[in-house]
């Protein structure tokens, strides 16, 4: 994932609430509730590659799903949006709520009950609607401790010199929401969770490969050092406005590697059932349909976003979810 704001569902600024980032005793604007999050995360998903909860599913797992989507992007809203010298402290305090959300569920078997700050628990609204996912789907604290880390990584490293570097970014970046979903739907088992992260760090490939041009104006690359220099292909390729041949031939390159990916992470779809493998098969083929994006605009990652088409987002669906793969 992954992957790209703490005040009405990680969606921009604090002070669209009339806050700014760390103003009163939280990180949130008052008054919003996990369902405000739920609404407001909705919304923002549209945006995404690949159905973050599909419509399909039941309302409980649709919850769940969106409160761990709220949470993912509010630490990347931290990480990206926040005022820079703002940023550790922030995530900081996101962490320290987190475990908050964690010693209760401990103390007292019970998470996100109560108002904020009430016994010690979490204070943030986007803490407070992961209580029910972590309660009744069991999920471990440590993939949401790697997503924060992820946004510390960002903020120190700014290039990524292999490709084994960036998959490492990627342990921490988009492998665990992976592994958070199979414990939603009660499927987790390590065979399942090595398939999930070749999915993952591939939808997060696509996902820096649609971004090259905005990722650079950021300040970042995560097109690894090692590919540019065989490519030939400099930062002053990233700055046109439009690819040069020497960065398509790159971008062709990494689009391919992240496709061998997902296929090989693809086959975890036919070892779920119902619900699950719905929307397991719906991230793979937003993945795959992001990808033909890339490639359908001749890998110029510059000139426009390429961003996939609904039909092919759903055609790949469904050939996924028949086939499994």
């Amino acid at each position: 994932m992954s992957a790209d704001t703490i005040a009405v569902a990680a969606a921009g600024v604090a002070a669209q609430a009339g806050n700014s980032y760390g103003a009163g005793p939280g990180i949130t604007a008052p008054g919003v509730t996990a369902p405000g999050i739920s609404a407001a995360m909705a919304a923002r998903s549209a945006g995404e590659n690949f159905p973050v909860a599909l419509r399909l599913l039941p309302a409980r797992h649709r919850q769940h799903l969106m409160a761990v989507y709220g949470f993912a992007r509010t630490a990347d809203d931290i990480g990206d949006k926040a005022p820079v010298a703002e940023r550790a402290r922030l995530l900081d305090e996101l962490e320290a709520d987190l475990a908050a959300l964690y010693q209760g569920q401990s103390a007292a078997g019970r998470v996100g009950q109560g108002g904020a700050g009430e016994g010690g628990g979490p204070r943030l609204s986007v803490i407070r609607a992961l209580g029910p996912a972590v309660t009744q789907c069991a999920i471990p604290q440590q993939p949401f401790l790697d997503l924060i880390q992820a946004n510390r990584q960002d903020q120190l490293v700014t290039r990524y010199p292999s490709f084994g570097d960036l998959q490492g970014y990627c342990r921490l970046s988009a492998n665990p929401v992976g592994r958070i979903v199979l414990y939603v739907f009660g499927a987790f088992s390590p065979a399942r969770a090595g398939l999930s992260d070749q999915i993952c760090t591939a939808l997060q490939l696509a996902e820096h490969w649609q971004d090259v041009g905005e990722d650079f104006r950021a300040g970042r690359i995560y097109l690894p050092g090692e590919d540019m220099t065989r490519y030939g292909c400099t930062e002053s390729d990233l700055s046109a406005p439009s690819a040069s041949p020497a960065l398509r031939a790159l971008v062709a390159f990494e689009t391919r590697r992240a496709r061998a990916l997902l296929d090989a992470g693809a086959p975890l779809v036919g070892t779920l059932r119902g619900f699950a493998r719905a929307a397991v098969a719906g991230y793979v083929a937003g993945g795959r349909a992001a990808l033909a994006a890339i490639a359908a605009a001749d890998h110029d990652v510059l000139l426009a976003t390429p961003r996939p088409r609904a039909d092919r987002t759903a055609a790949e669906l469904l050939r996924c979810y028949a086939t499994g793969r």
